[in-house]
């Protein structure tokens, strides 16, 4: 989809079309979401043809719609993978653990913050899925990031016009390289003190894992 075609689409389908691209983009699509609704609020704000609450209201039902979606193929889908063939890339079950373990514990950051950072905005809720992260816990995150990323990008395409355009990029960027330097830390502390956490994680989550039932 090119952005030309999205001025055509919001002008033709209205907040649909920002349910709809939000929404496919939340469940791990490579689709412009945020480009959406930044395109949508440019719209309402010019034309006054949609509203911009209403506007708002569709890109964070779309991001907590998707990212449920997202959730739900981590958790049947992406966790029955882990167990499977996780071996052949070095997931043993002790390191899987660690993974739910460490969701367990910052998950909600990782979701919440997740829906302003590119490539997190995609793939957070399919891991927080694939890590057995409770679901009540994860849809207070994503609703929460959904609604606050939906009204910063909206509100501010709206009053600001054309501007918010030129700011985003650079602003995603700079959120983008200190999103990239907390995970490679994060990397690092977890490598010096892994086996101490999978102990941790172990006796978190004792036993064997077992894939989800079939129902």
């Amino acid at each position: 989809m090119s952005h030309g075609e999205l001025p055509h689409l919001i002008s033709t389908y209205g907040y649909w079309v920002v349910i709809g691209i939000v929404g496919l983009e939340s469940m791990g699509i490579p689709v412009p979401g945020e480009t959406t609704l930044i395109a949508a609020s440019l719209y309402a704000g010019t034309t006054h043809h949609l509203n911009i609450w209403f506007v708002i209201a569709a890109a964070a039902a779309g991001a907590i719609l998707g990212d449920n979606i997202g959730f739900w193929v981590g958790r049947e889908v992406g966790y029955r993978l882990l167990l499977r063939y996780g071996r052949y890339v070095r997931l043993n079950e002790r390191r899987i653990k660690l993974g739910q373990y460490l969701f367990q514990r910052h998950g909600g950051k990782v979701v919440f913050f997740g829906r302003f950072v590119a490539v997190l905005r995609a793939l957070a809720a399919f891991l927080a899925g694939a890590n057995r992260m409770n679901w009540p816990r994860f849809l207070v995150f994503n609703a929460g990031g959904g609604i606050l990323w939906a009204t910063l990008y909206g509100v501010g395409a709206y009053y600001l016009g054309q501007t918010v355009e030129h700011l985003a990029k650079p602003i995603g960027i700079a959120v983008g390289v200190i999103a990239a330097i907390v995970i490679l830390v994060s990397l690092v502390l977890l490598r010096r003190h892994e086996a101490q956490l999978e102990d941790e994680a172990e006796r978190a989550l004792p036993g064997p894992l077992r894939p989800p039932r079939v129902k």
